[in-house]
Parts: C-alpha cells; structure tokens; sequence
C-alpha cells in the first residue's frame, strides 16, 4: 500500500456530510438547517485543504499571499447571505486545487491522490450549485 492511501481514504469520508446533508435535503425538502450544516462544515473543510498551501520555506510568495487571501473573508461571511457565502465556497475548492497543483510538492503526490483531488473538487462544486439552488428555492418560499 502506498504512503497516500489514507490520505485518498479520508479525502473520500470527509466527502460523506456534504452528502447527508444534500441527501436530507432530497427526502425532506428544503431545509435551512441541513443548507446551515452544509455551509458550516465546507467553511471549516475548506479552510483545511487551503492549510496545505501553506509551507513554510517551500513555498513562493506568490502561493503564501493566494493561501491566505483565500480564507481571510471567512470571519466576514458569517455575516453575508447564505447564498453568497455557499458561491464563494463554490469557488474556493477548484482555486484551491489549482493553487496546490502549481506547488512544487503536487508533484511528488501520488496519482491515485491527484485523482481524489479532482473527484472530490467537482464533487464538492457541484454539491455547492445544489445547495445555492435549495437556499434560492428556500428564499423564494418565504
């Protein structure tokens, strides 16, 4: 087994909650708790898989300041529309992957790992178009 299969493993469990969340949402409807659980949970998935681009001496300037500037409007979300946070959630994972696929370390990642990023970064994109489409329907009906 080689060293990434835990990686690739847990890359595809922390997948499983945006699931349950857009499955529950399937069978009861549109819900604003299960858009809230979504949204919370992607900020705190997302600011994780920002962390990897930050290395310490292995990194240019360029990808410390892009790692940063991705996770500084956080605090600031908890303040904006649902919908406005969840499309620039919907943004953050593909720039995520394509910040990390231009660090000298992407390289040395395994094939089967660059394969879960790209699942998992479209997955995590479309589940995020979804969720944008059950806050604007959950808006609608008030």
């Amino acid at each position: 087994m080689h060293s990434f299969s835990n990686h690739v493993q847990l890359g595809y469990y922390g997948v499983l909650p945006f699931l349950a969340c857009i499955f529950g949402s399937l069978i009861l409807g549109s819900s604003e708790a299960l858009i809230q659980a979504f949204t919370f949970y992607s900020l705190g998935i997302s600011a994780f898989c920002a962390g990897v681009m930050w290395r310490p001496g292995e990194q240019s300037i360029t990808h410390a300041v892009m790692a940063v500037l991705l996770i500084i409007p956080f605090p600031l979300l908890t303040f904006a529309d649902t919908t406005i946070t969840l499309a620039y959630l919907a943004i953050c994972y593909p720039l995520i992957l394509l910040f990390e696929r231009g660090m000298t370390a992407w390289q040395s990642y395994h094939k089967d790992y660059h394969k879960m990023r790209f699942i998992l970064t479209s997955v995590l994109f479309v589940s995020h178009l979804f969720m944008i489409a059950q806050q604007i329907e959950l808006s609608s009906n008030i």
